[in-house]
């Protein structure tokens, strides 16, 4: 039996996920459920999509993910399922599952349309889970859908890049629990631009030359560590998913700051990467 994974806007407060949970297990009790994230910001289509495209990979092939931010049905928000990279994923088509299609292109598509037979007002509950279990199940997407080739795509997923080349303006798309700003640049991306240029990275009044691999590689290790005052130093780094990063060494909300607090940095506002003459 497959694993279904929940990602939501949800909370733990109230009673949804836990009603979602036990829709899933009425109809298949051995079955393993998964959270991914419940504390998505309401409504946050850019926020859930960087979540799962960096979550779903670790787990095994054959997964099913629910994704339930934004679900609500209406004409310009349909349902889709999306087998991709051995995976499934459940969810409304307002552009969820357009950041991981923009590296990996999917095995099929379907439009749900089993609404008919279903009379809801909470999707994930009713149509999403009732899709997942039919997957689970071993069942085709050709059941509760019409095959479709196309998914909406998100804004602001790919930075802008000017015609000369030099200069990248990108945008923040997610501040984690630590208050780290993770903009829509990646490495990879910035390379094919960079080609090796030396650099300045501006975000606000703040401005860095240097990316680094790891947090720690601002500390200087020759120094003994009772004479070090690295807590609340900042940094750029391109982080465990290759997205260019803007952190606090070791930061904390509530006592060093962080880049967030600190720089009074928030989703969406741009970071910009000027590349110097060779």
């Amino acid at each position: 039996m497959p694993i279904i994974t929940l990602t939501t806007d949800f909370g733990e407060k109230d009673h949804f996920a836990g009603a979602v949970k036990g829709a899933i297990y009425s109809e298949l009790s051995d079955i393993k459920i998964v959270d991914v994230s419940h504390s998505i910001s309401p409504f946050n289509i850019i926020e859930a999509a960087y979540t799962i495209q960096n979550a779903y990979s670790s787990f095994p092939k054959g997964t099913i993910h629910i994704i339930g931010i934004d679900s609500e049905l209406s004409p310009e928000n349909k349902h889709i399922a999306v087998k991709l990279d051995d995976h499934y994923f459940i969810c409304a088509n307002n552009g969820i599952m357009s950041m991981i299609c923009q590296d990996i292109s999917p095995e099929k598509i379907v439009e749900i349309n089993i609404h008919d037979k279903i009379q809801t007002s909470f999707p994930v509950l009713d149509v999403f889970v009732k899709v997942a279990c039919h997957i689970a199940r071993g069942g085709t997407l050709e059941v509760i859908g019409k095959v479709i080739n196309n998914i909406k795509p998100i804004k602001y997923l790919v930075p802008f890049v000017n015609d000369d080349k030099t200069q990248i303006i990108g945008t923040i798309i997610y501040i984690d629990n630590y208050g780290n700003v993770i903009t829509n640049i990646k490495r990879k991306f910035f390379e094919s631009i960079q080609k090796t240029r030396s650099y300045e990275i501006a975000a606000r009044n703040y401005k860095f030359n240097t990316v680094h691999d790891r947090y720690s590689d601002i500390i200087n290790f020759d120094i003994p560590e009772e004479k070090r005052n690295d807590e609340g130093k900042a940094l750029v780094v391109f982080n465990a998913s290759n997205y260019l990063e803007i952190a606090v060494y070791k930061s904390n909300c509530s006592t060093v700051g962080s880049a967030s607090t600190l720089m009074g940095l928030k989703a969406m506002d741009t970071v910009t990467v000027t590349f110097n003459k060779l």
